[in-house]
């Protein structure tokens, strides 16, 4: 094998490495219910990869029903709006799902649930596109807006 040869394989491997995650969902945490029959939380966060894409809905065996939310400010008053037309990720960017902000509301989740557990989520996106992602369950609290949900 030539010298020139050689190096092909490591170019190809360094290539690979400085694109960005193929992933389009990482860190994702299950907020658990503070009470029985009481919604838990999903956060996460959404990468747009190199086209972008769009978030259309997130769902979980563990939970009844899922809804994705966003948390503003409006007259000094914190208001909850469902983000039914889906969210766009730009490419190359990213979208933060977190407390106090855009979230996905967890409805009738699975008694028996507890911190460190793995919860399953699965994400469809616009483009036909799903991911499957196992979140760590966390303890309530630690300031989640839900509590009065």
């Amino acid at each position: 094998m030539s010298p020139k040869a050689s190096f092909l394989p490591i170019l190809l491997v360094l290539a690979a490495c400085s694109q960005q995650p193929a992933a389009p969902v990482t860190d994702a945490v299950v907020r658990l219910p503070a009470a029985t029959g009481r919604p838990g939380a999903a956060y996460f966060t959404l990468h747009g990869g190199e086209k972008g894409r769009t978030l259309v809905s997130v769902s979980s065996p563990s939970a009844g029903r899922t809804e994705m939310h966003d948390m503003t400010m409006s007259d000094g008053m914190m208001t909850m709006t469902p983000l039914t037309n889906g969210v766009a990720i730009p490419a190359k960017g990213q979208v933060r799902f977190e407390s106090g902000g855009k979230h996905v509301m967890l409805f009738d989740v699975k008694p028996g649930l507890k911190s460190g557990d793995a919860v399953q989520l699965r994400f469809t996106f616009s483009n036909g596109e799903t991911a499957a992602v196992s979140a760590k369950a966390e303890a309530p609290g630690g300031g989640d807006m839900h509590s009065g949900h």
